[in-house]
Formats: structure tokens, C-alpha cells, sequence
């Protein structure tokens, strides 16, 4: 073989053997080949911590096959992805198949082009040890924090715990934000909106005007509006003047993450897995980039495209300087290999993501939006108040012709936009109707994803690599749950003062309603709290973030990753002493008093137990207490003494049938029905706290007929009665006296003989 090239995903090698002659074969190496020993520390801490690196089983067979084409290709070329993590894979490929690392032959591309794939070949480069090493210390530093951690977690708070550097972080900004929400207290304000003509204007255009500040009791706005009744209203402001809105950037990871979450809806891993497809398809650029920079070419091909669709007035060829803390490899922003191809092959979702890259990056290189902003200030003649207004005119659309950016659903103003009358500083307005609307103060939003990542990118957390994988480990840990929330709806009091008189109405708005966003579950707080408690230093922002800054200084070359690691662990692992020594056990964590229950007299309380979160109402004269899990959403730490009391309605009673109780609770398996030795599990629509004696019975039904239909034989062998097969939970399964014998994946039953079911239970484990 005259050339062989190692990519790691399957779908680029193939892309890159369309571009490279028949004298290249491109191999797979399916990502990481080699990683830490997963028996003990895989560190070994007496030599400089020197990691123990293993071959998973499952890389076996690829290993095997890439070592036997590398022994007889005459130039091995290592073409993994170009950011620490592909160089880290070049670097194991290298040590794994015996290639010499200061000779064998190492390219990098940031898009899969032709053009890009011979531009590499042209210019080959070594392996980058710097890289290397930045990348073994964030596994190391990681793999430390982990092994050490964990264990913490297991005696001083629940078994099989488990702790992450970064996603630790993650998880205490999710708990401080679900303290703020938790503390807030929601007051009522009365906000006041004014529609107003200039006074002597025949066609009276109205616009709306916004008090300056809203009144907190219902008594002062409607003082407010009495005294508004003989009020004059003049303007003392009218400002207009021209401004520009400059399009946003090309997209970097972050910045694509949450652009797609808020116009997509997509999840972040979701945004990466199928950004990552149209890389590998030689559609878009690298995926993991902090870089807004644009390659020169594709400066000009923008300027080409923007001039041949809209006219060389819309193009502004220009780059942009990348603002991110820390920013690593000078790669390029996120965009389109073929600036001129709009529309690609795909699905739905790919179709929709690589749309959104392209006019994210065309926009970039477009002019500026030209707009006039009015700003309109009210006085009143007898009350020290104003009132504001904001108008908006586009006079030039520019690059909002392509693209506009979306809004945080938090960030949103009201009020804001439109078209304002021309108005003069001393005018005198007329005011047709002012109303003052009470309006609820509204607590801090969770984190929904792309906010989170927003959120970590500015503390100079984590790396564009590590966003995505962060945020499915704390879900997949059970620390975060991604929720939805339905909308409640609370009645509001709104005044109106018309044709001088003051009109009172009821009306109502819809609040609460969440779509996707994060929260902390129980045991994520209490594991927040405790390492807050015990290892503050480690989930620090700052020393995070300055954890971060030292890999940079590897990646440059500056630090030895060993000495970086020597400067960590020492403290660290003090601190893990201590924390062993000094902290309370399980039994006395996590445990939170919520009163008395009035009929009883006995304590309420609420805690983690061995199955979750519940809380427990104490026994009277020793004996045995009640114990309920909590609801869905229902947290330790905000539940009241109400609501815990209304969980200790389960079981419940739903009377007779035929001479046994019908009763509804919650197990260890979820909620049920059970009617003597009768058990059925409630669908997921099903509330065992409102469920009906009806639907109760339904379920009941249900449930036996499944297991009639389950305990019929699918099969039987006229040969040997006592040999049958039947329909269980996990598929069909031979019974044979009293025992049960799984079948073989693959298994066909309608040509399974009597001796074909001998065999299998012959070979069954004992």
C-alpha cells in the first residue's frame, strides 16, 4: 500500500476517499482507540502522574486491523480532527501502531474539501506534543477529581455517586438559580400605559406611551389616574436619530448551540450530533471552534453571493475578532464549505441547521441595518412622573434582510418598535385612555440549555468540546432534570380612565408555562451543598476558569502538564482527607423539618431515602411512621407542611369490590392499583391522587388480560407436553416445569422445533 490515512469517523473517511486517488486508502479509527485503566486510578501518582493507558475491548478488532494495513503502507498519515482532543487521538494512534512521533506525517483541515484535503497533503506537519499534553492533563486532572470524589460522595451522602470537575460547576449554577427562584417572593404592581394624539392633529395618530416606573400599591395608581383626569400632558423629549445595527458574527460552538435552541429547539447534543454529520459530509467547517474568524476565500465568496442575490450595496466584506475568554486554536467560525450552495441533500433537521449556518454567515458580511430611533419623554403638569415612548423605523433593511438574530425569551422587551408621529419638544398631547394593569414581579427563568452553555462560556468554564457532554452527564447522573411546565393562569385587576372617568375590569394572564429548561433534583442539591460545604475551592468559578487558563498555557507550551498536575493535587487531596474525616454521615444529611401535623401532633419531615427524595410523618408512641415519595417537580427544599400532608393521602381507599378493598398507592415501581393479591401499574396520564374507582377497575382488566394472554402458550410440541413457549414482558420464552429459558437473539419461534428448545435449555446458565 502506497499511502494509508487514519480519520476517526467512518462517514469522513469515505467523504475523503472521493478526493484523494486510488494510490490513499482511508481508514477509521471510530474516535479514541486507547484511554485510562477503568480498574483503579489508571494514574499512577509516584511518576509524575503518568497515566495508564488501556485498549478497550470494543477497539480490539479495529486496533488489529489498522496495525496490519500500517505495517505495509510505505506513508502513514494521521488526519484526526485539529483541535487537543484529534491531536490526542493522532498522538495514540502513533503509540499504539509504532509510528515514530517526530517522523510520521500529521494533516489537519478544517473543512472537508478538496481543495482543503490536497492543501493539507501539501503541507504536513508533526505531531503537536504540546496539544498532547493539554489534552492528557484534562483527562488526568479529571480522572483525579472523579476517582477521589466520588467515594466522598458514597459514605458522607448516597451510594453510587459520583462528581466531575466541570460538571460539579455546572450543577451549582442550576442550584443558585433555583435558590433565587425558591426566595423570590412575587409582588403585585401596577404598571400604567398611556394612548396619547398630538393635540390638533386631524388624523389624531395614536401611539402608546409607557409610565416611567410602575406604582406598588392599587391606592397610588389610582391616585395616579384621578389626578390624571385634569392632567396636561407635554413633550420635553422628542430625540430622533439615525443608528446602525451591525449583524452578528459567524457562528462559533457556543454561539451555534444556543441560535439553534432558540430558533431550532433543538437540545445541545443534538445541535453537535447533527452539526458533526454535515462536517463529516464535507458540508460546514470543524463544529468545535471558539474562532469568528473567515478564511479570506470565504470572505470573497460571501461578497460574491451577497452581490449576485441583493446588489454590491448589501455587501460588507469585513472580519471579526474573536472576544471569547480564552480562546483556543486560531481556527475558522463555523460556516458553509461552499459559500454559493444554499440548499443541501438531507434530513429535516440537517436541512434546517446547515440553513441557519449559511445566512448566519452571508449575514456577517452584509452592511449594517440603518434605523431611525425616536425616544419621546412626557411630562405632567402637575405630578412629577413621565411618560416614555420608543419608536423604531427601518430605512434600511441590510443584512435583517437575511438574518436576524433571535432574543432570550427573558431578554425580550415590551413596548418597544413602530412607528412614532412626528412630534415637537412643547407639542400638547391628548391622552385618549391611560391604564394601570397590575402586573406580577417575575422570579429569575431556569437555564434552559443554550443559556447554560451562554452562561459557562462568560465564567470561561469549559471548552467548546466539553459544553455538550457536560450537560447530558449531569442529566444522565440524576443531579439536573430537563422539565416542562404547564401555564397557570391568575386573574389580574386592571383600571381605565376614559371620557374622565375611572372603570375597574377583571381580566387574567397565563404564567409559570417553562418549555425545556433545567432544574436540580434533590440529590443534586444536596451533592451541590455538600461539596460547596467541603471542597468549595474545586467548584469555584474563578478557579475553574483558571484551570482552563493553565491548559491554554500547555497547549502554548509555557507549563509542563506534569507540574500543573503536581500544583492541584496536593491540596486537592488534602482537602479529600479531611472531608473523610470531619463531615456527618448519610443518616444525618439532607434532612429538613417542616412542622406539625395538626391532627396528629406528630413531626414532619422531609428527606432523601434509600428510593428518593419523600417525607416521613413521625410515628405516635413508637410506632412505625408514614412515609410518602414526592411528587414530580416537588423539591425538599421549597415543599410546604401542606403539601407534604396532602402526600400522605396514599393509600387510598376506593371502597369494595366484591368483598376486598380497592386501593391506590405509590411503590417502589411507581403508582399502582391493587385489589387483594391484584396489582396494576397507572399509565403515565394517570394521578394516583385523583384517579377514579372507575378507571381503577379499567386498569385492573387490563392488566389480567395481559397476563391470561401472556400465561397461553404461543407454542406447544405434541411430542413432550411439558416443553411450551410463551409471550413474556421482554419477549417470547421457553417454560419448561416450573422454569423459564431465554431465547437466543434472532431466534425465529415459528420454526423452532422440540430439539432446537432442548439444546437451548441444555446451554441455559445454571
Amino acid at each position: 500500500m502506497e499511502n494509508l490515512v487514519i480519520v476517526e469517523s467512518p462517514a469522513k473517511a469515505k467523504t475523503i476517499e472521493r478526493f484523494l486517488g486510488k494510490e490513499y486508502t482511508v481508514k477509521s479509527s471510530f474516535g479514541h482507540i486507547r484511554d485510562l485503566a477503568k480498574k483503579g486510578l489508571g494514574v499512577d501518582i509516584d511518576k509524575s502522574f503518568e497515566p495508564i493507558y488501556e485498549i478497550p475491548d470494543d477497539k480490539r478488532k479495529v486496533v488489529d486491523e489498522l496495525s496490519r494495513l500500517a505495517r505495509t503502507a510505505k506513508t502513514v498519515w494521521l488526519a484526526s480532527d485539529e483541535d487537543r482532543e484529534g491531536e490526542a487521538i493522532a498522538w495514540h494512534l502513533a503509540k499504539v501502531l509504532d509510528l515514530p512521533i517526530d517522523q510520521t506525517k500529521r494533516i489537519v483541515f478544517h473543512e472537508i474539501t478538496q481543495r482543503a484535503i490536497l492543501n493539507a497533503i501539501e503541507n504536513p506537519r508533526t505531531i503537536d506534543m504540546n496539544l498532547v499534553n493539554a489534552q492528557q492533563a484534562r483527562r488526568v486532572l479529571d480522572r483525579l477529581v472523579g476517582f477521589e470524589l466520588s467515594p466522598v460522595l458514597w459514605k458522607k451522602v448516597r451510594p453510587a455517586l459520583s462528581a466531575g470537575r466541570v460538571q460539579s460547576v455546572a450543577v451549582r449554577l442550576i442550584v443558585e438559580r433555583e435558590r433565587e427562584i425558591i426566595g423570590f417572593k412575587s409582588v403585585a404592581q401596577y404598571r400604567v400605559v398611556a394612548q396619547f394624539y398630538i393635540a390638533g392633529d386631524e388624523n389624531a395618530t395614536l401611539f402608546k406611551a409607557t409610565l416611567s416606573h410602575p406604582f406598588e400599591k392599587r391606592e397610588d395608581a389610582e391616585q395616579f389616574l384621578n389626578d390624571c383626569i385634569s392632567e396636561e400632558f407635554t413633550v420635553t423629549k422628542a430625540e430622533e436619530k439615525p443608528v446602525q445595527r451591525y449583524a452578528a458574527p459567524p457562528f462559533t460552538t457556543s454561539t451555534l448551540q444556543q441560535e439553534a435552541g432558540r430558533k431550532l429547539g433543538m437540545s445541545v447534543s443534538q445541535t453537535m450530533s447533527v452539526a458533526q454529520k454535515l462536517y463529516e459530509q464535507g458540508l460546514i467547517t470543524y463544529m468545535r471552534t471558539d474562532s469568528v474568524n473567515l478564511s479570506q476565500m470565504a470572505i470573497t465568496q460571501c461578497k460574491n453571493e451577497i452581490t449576485r442575490l441583493f446588489g454590491a450595496k448589501y455587501s460588507y466584506p469585513h472580519n471579526f475578532k474573536t472576544k471569547a475568554k480564552g480562546a483556543q486554536e486560531a481556527h475558522e467560525a463555523i460556516r458553509p464549505s461552499y459559500i454559493e450552495r444554499h440548499e443541501i441533500e438531507g434530513t429535516a433537521t440537517e436541512k434546517r441547521l446547515y440553513d441557519l449556518i449559511w445566512k448566519r454567515t452571508v449575514a456577517s458580511q452584509m452592511v449594517p441595518a440603518e434605523l431611525d430611533r425616536t425616544n419621546i419623554v412626557i411630562d405632567l403638569k402637575h405630578r412629577k412622573e413621565q411618560f416614555m415612548a420608543v419608536g423604531e423605523v427601518v430605512r434600511f433593511d441590510g443584512f435583517m434582510r437575511l438574518y436576524s438574530e433571535a432574543v432570550d425569551e427573558d431578554a425580550q422587551q415590551e413596548g418597544e418598535g413602530g412607528i412614532l408621529p412626528k412630534m415637537m419638544v412643547g407639542d400638547k398631547l391628548v391622552a385618549t385612555q391611560i391604564t394601570a394593569t397590575q402586573r406580577y414581579t417575575q422570579a429569575p427563568s431556569r437555564y434552559n440549555e443554550a443559556a447554560l452553555v451562554k452562561r459557562l462560556e462568560e465564567l470561561g468554564i469549559g471548552r467548546p468540546s466539553t459544553y455538550a457532554p457536560t450537560i447530558t452527564t449531569i442529566i444522565n447522573r440524576g443531579y439536573v432534570v430537563k422539565q416542562n411546565r404547564d401555564a397557570q393562569r391568575r386573574s389580574l385587576e386592571q383600571m381605565i380612565l376614559s371620557n374622565g372617568k375611572i372603570a375597574t375590569k377583571q381580566t387574567s394572564e397565563s404564567f409559570g408555562k417553562e418549555k425545556n429548561r433545567l432544574a436540580p433534583t434533590d440529590i443534586g442539591m444536596v451533592v451541590n451543598d455538600y461539596l460547596e460545604t467541603q471542597f468549595a475551592s474545586i467548584i469555584d468559578y474563578n478557579f475553574t476558569a483558571n484551570v482552563e487558563k493553565e491548559f491554554d498555557r500547555i497547549a502554548d507550551g509555557e507549563i509542563t502538564w506534569h507540574r500543573m498536575i503536581d500544583d492541584f493535587y496536593a491540596p486537592f487531596h488534602t482537602l479529600v482527607d479531611e472531608a473523610v474525616g470531619t463531615q456527618p454521615t448519610r443518616s444525618q444529611q439532607a434532612t429538613r423539618m417542616l412542622g406539625v401535623d395538626p391532627k396528629t401532633g406528630q413531626t414532619v419531615k422531609a428527606r432523601i431515602g434509600r428510593y428518593g427524595p419523600m417525607v416521613e410523618l413521625e410515628g405516635e408512641n413508637g410506632e412505625k411512621g408514614q412515609f410518602a415519595s414526592l411528587k414530580k417537580g416537588q423539591l425538599i427544599e421549597s415543599i410546604t407542611l401542606e403539601e407534604a400532608l396532602e402526600l400522605f393521602a396514599l393509600p387510598r381507599n376506593l371502597g369494595d369490590l366484591d368483598g376486598e378493598a380497592l386501593m391506590v398507592g405509590v411503590g417502589k415501581f411507581g403508582p399502582y392499583v391493587r385489589h387483594g393479591k391484584r396489582f396494576a401499574s397507572l399509565s403515565k396520564g394517570d394521578d394516583p391522587y385523583t384517579i377514579t374507582r372507575e378507571r381503577a377497575e379499567e386498569l385492573l382488566k387490563e392488566t389480567s388480560a395481559k397476563q391470561r394472554a401472556a400465561s397461553e402458550p404461543i407454542r406447544t410440541f405434541p411430542e413432550d407436553g411439558s416443553v411450551v413457549i410463551k409471550s413474556g414482558m421482554y419477549g417470547p420464552y421457553i417454560a419448561s416445569n416450573g422454569k423459564n429459558y431465554r431465547l437466543p437473539k434472532g431466534t425465529k419461534v415459528e420454526t423452532l422445533t422440540l430439539a432446537d428448545c432442548r439444546k437451548i435449555m441444555a446451554k441455559a446458565k445454571k
